[in-house]
């Protein structure tokens, strides 16, 4: 039987973009997409493989919307070419970043500042129709499909969405960007002169605090380096209720990875241990929620 890494170097080397016999490889990284890393005569290139992903909110005509306006602000590699289901950009030599790569300062800073960029500059570039993401709406979202579905996590579900509940009206009043809204490490990747910034499947308005929250949890970033994350970002140090807004909103990033992959779990075909994955993020969202709390010296 054909997999679907098979199908995908076929659907690949079908492309009518390619200049000669174009020479197909797999690309690591992606836990949504199957990624090919594609050479012909004229360069490089990335053939990203990925339908619409209703229960997470991928829509791929938002992905490319934003990907055009991230590359015309110098943030993304250039499209190459669209087809239903697959999106080819310019390779760029470089190194995806771990999470460790992000405790230096100044890649800290150059990542912080890349993300400023994307609030400001990609708000007003990007056209047409694009979604928002409101992580407390995918959360209840989740948590419906998830019960729907019968989901081994269902148990779970009532005091979650009371915690997330508690969370939005702590994030309180939010100002409205256009954000990333998945900064994985690996979505930035490290060239030889500077960062770029990758994979748009969740872009979508929302708070610049969610990046920023995302950014710190899946980095495992210190307070110290927390701090000089929101001041580098803002340009003045954080006050007490930028820190609770924060915090509260770092917390719910958390928990919308956790339920993200609870819902991976039953609908994925990438091979992937999102059992695993959602065990890890679970332990990892109390623990930040204890912390918040604590810190707040309340419950």
């Amino acid at each position: 039987m054909t997999s679907i890494l098979d199908r995908a170097f076929e659907t690949a080397r079908a492309l009518p973009c390619w200049q000669g016999t174009p020479q197909i490889s797999q690309l690591g990284g992606g836990i949504t997409n199957i990624n090919l890393r594609v050479s012909d005569e004229a360069g490089e290139y990335v053939v990203r493989f990925g339908e619409d992903i209703p229960e997470h909110g991928v829509m791929r005509f938002n992905e490319l919307a934003i990907s055009r306006a991230a590359h015309a602000c110098g943030l993304s590699p250039a499209i190459h070419h669209t087809a239903p289901g697959v999106l080819v950009l310019d390779y760029i030599p470089s190194t995806p970043l771990e999470a460790t790569d992000l405790h230096d300062t100044d890649t800290l800073q150059q990542a912080v500042h890349l993300i400023r960029t994307l609030h400001c500059d990609v708000t007003q570039k990007v056209r047409g129709p694009v979604l928002t993401f409101w992580v407390f709406h995918v959360l209840h979202d989740y948590a419906a499909f998830l019960s729907e579905n019968t989901s081994p996590h269902t148990p779970l579900l009532a005091e979650l969405m009371l915690e997330a509940q508690a969370l939005e009206k702590a994030v309180g009043k939010v100002d409205l960007v256009l954000g990333h809204n998945d900064l994985l490490p690996s979505n930035l990747l490290r060239a030889e002169d500077r960062l770029w910034l990758i994979d748009w499947d969740y872009g979508g308005f929302n708070s610049p605090l969610f990046d920023l929250g995302g950014l710190a949890t899946n980095c495992g970033l210190s307070p110290d380096a927390e701090h000089l994350m929101l001041e580098t970002y803002f340009g003045t140090p954080p006050d007490r209720d930028l820190m609770n807004s924060y915090g509260a909103m770092k917390c719910a990033s958390l928990l919308r990875e956790t339920m993200w992959s609870m819902v991976s779990e039953i609908t994925s075909k990438i091979d992937f241990d999102y059992a695993a994955y959602t065990a890890d993020n679970l332990a990892r969202y109390r623990q930040a929620l204890s912390e918040y709390y604590s810190q707040r010296g309340s419950k």
